[in-house]
Parts: C-alpha cells; structure tokens; sequence
C-alpha cells in the first residue's frame, strides 16, 4: 500500500450505489477511517454525512474533509456503538442511510507503532483507540484459560489450548513487550511454515477482543432499525467469517424472507416472528470484489457486502 494513499476504500462503487445518497439526504459512515466512503457520498450528491471513528489518528483527515465540505460534513469521536446514544444526545433525528466498514483500515496496520502488524516489531498496543486494556495486558495478566478462549473464539485457532500454556511459561520468565516477542515465540513452537498460518490468527483474536469488535457490531446492527428513518439504507462491508456470521445472521432474522415455490408461482413472504420483519434485502446475493480490485487492493480479496433497507 502507497504512503500517497494509505487506505483504499473497498467494494467503493457498490457501496455507494447500495446506499443511494441523494439531495438532502443525511447519512451516517460508522467508520471513517481515511474518509473514502464519506467523500465519496459528499462528491456524488447535495446531502450530509455525519462521521464517527474511535481512532484519534484520523482527526488529520477530519480536517481536511471538513474544509472541503463545510457544514456538509459533521464528525464524533466514537465508537459505532455509540452512535444511536450521540444522536440522542445531539437530538439528530433518524439517517437515511448507514455503512459501516468493519474491522482494522490498512492506516493502523501499516503504523508500526500500534502492534497491530506481525510483521513489524513495535509495542503489544492493538488499541483502535482510548481501551480499558492492551493486547499486552491481555498476554501478561490474563489466565490460561481465558487466552485459549479468546483464541480459540475469535481467531478459530485449534491449538489454542497448547498456545496459551506456553505464553504463561513464557510470561512467567520475561514479559511479552513487543509483537516480535510474541511471533518468535509461536515460530520457536511450530516451525516458520506452521507458524505463517497461526501468527495472523493469534493477532487477529487479540486485536478482536482488545476492541470487542464483534459486541460493537452487533450493537451498532442492533440499534440501526433506530437509527435510519423509514426507508433508510444500512451498507456493511465486512472482511471475515466471525463478522459475517453476525451480519448474515441479524438480516436473516430481521428481514423478509422470499422463497420460490415455483418458477410459475411468485415467491412468497417466509417469516416465524412478523415482530421482528425490520427490514428488506436490498440482493439476493452478497456482493464481493471482482478481479480487477482486488489486483489493485489486495486488502478487498475476502470482502464482502450487504445491505438491507428498513421498511
């Protein structure tokens, strides 16, 4: 990734046409970043676009946006989580549209200094913003059980158990510091090839639950109903299977449901529960990159998109 353009904004067209920003609209991008998606709906239309990103590091960039755009552009230092709460309190009403890009921006895995890289030596921070803890903290203090569950949860690691014994061994001689204490540990147990395949998936689960990014989305899905007025679009883009499962699993229970009986007869309306009938699916199918973009980010590769509209 170019230091001239640190965070390409993924599946950026499809998003934008899912969402469907027009004059007067107001619409909220749950995750900033480098404001790619914001710009991108300021640029297409006369509307509004209120920001949240919990990471201070972007405030730059909320600069820059908002001397271009003026009071078109609005932004909070927050979670997404937060953003239902901040509405009522700022008393904005209800959006027409929400996305949300879940998950870590290409800007804070390429900055050394976060530790959210295996590939760079820094300290064990992994904090997208102001934490309650650290991914060090987590490694030193935490018990062995509870780092086997938090691996085996959020990076799907089967030897999670083995892992989590030998970081206490290890904490109990020196104290985990830095990324590179705790890659050349998992390369000393398993070889540089096995290792290749379990380093990333230990880095996930550690920066996943530093940042309770799964409660966070399930959250901000939750509260979208409250959210987005009648009509409203809700766009997410997410990048792997724990956060797709609870994507795919709140439109699933809170959307009409079509199923086909035959090709002569039109599809009819399936739903157990009509309490719970929120929203409609904007595709059949979830949208992912094609070739030509993910030649050109090879970030967007497991990238997938879905959107529902509120009825």
């Amino acid at each position: 990734m170019s230091i001239d353009n640190p965070h390409i904004p993924v599946l950026l067209n499809e998003v934008i046409e899912n969402l469907s920003p027009r004059d007067g609209g107001v619409y909220i991008d749950g995750t900033f970043g480098n404001g790619g998606y914001t710009s991108a709906v300021l640029d297409k239309c006369n509307c509004k676009v209120i920001a949240f990103d919990r990471d201070e590091n972007v405030l730059s960039k909320v600069k820059e946006v908002k001397e271009k755009y003026g009071d078109r552009f609005i932004f909070f230092q927050n979670t997404f989580s937060n953003i239902l709460k901040t509405m009522k309190e700022n008393d904005i009403p209800q959006v027409d549209g929400l996305m949300l890009d879940i998950g870590i921006s290409s800007m804070q895995i390429d900055n050394a200094d976060r530790g959210f890289s295996f590939r760079m030596d820094a300290p064990l921070s992994m904090a997208m913003g102001k934490n309650e803890f650290d991914a060090e903290e987590v490694l030193n203090n935490f018990s062995e059980e509870e780092l086997s569950d938090i691996f085996y949860k959020y990076g799907e690691e089967p030897r999670s158990r083995v892992i989590a014994k030998r970081i206490v061994l290890r904490r109990g001689e020196k104290p985990f510091k830095t990324s590179f204490d705790l890659t050349d540990l998992i390369k000393a147990m398993f070889g540089e090839w096995q290792a290749s395949k379990i380093i990333p998936r230990i880095f996930q689960a550690l920066r996943i639950y530093v940042n309770d990014e799964l409660g966070e989305l399930a959250k901000v899905l939750n509260d979208s109903y409250e959210i987005l007025a009648s009509g409203g679009r809700l766009v997410v883009v997410d990048f792997h299977s724990l956060e797709d499962r609870i994507v795919k699993n709140f439109i699933r229970e809170n959307t009409l449901q079509t199923k086909a009986t035959s090709r002569y007869i039109p599809d009819t309306i399936q739903n157990s529960d009509n309490e719970k009938i929120h929203f409609k699916n904007l595709s059949k199918n979830v949208i992912i990159p094609n070739i030509k973009e993910i030649r050109n980010n090879p970030r967007a590769r497991s990238a997938k998109l879905r959107s529902v509209q509120k009825i």
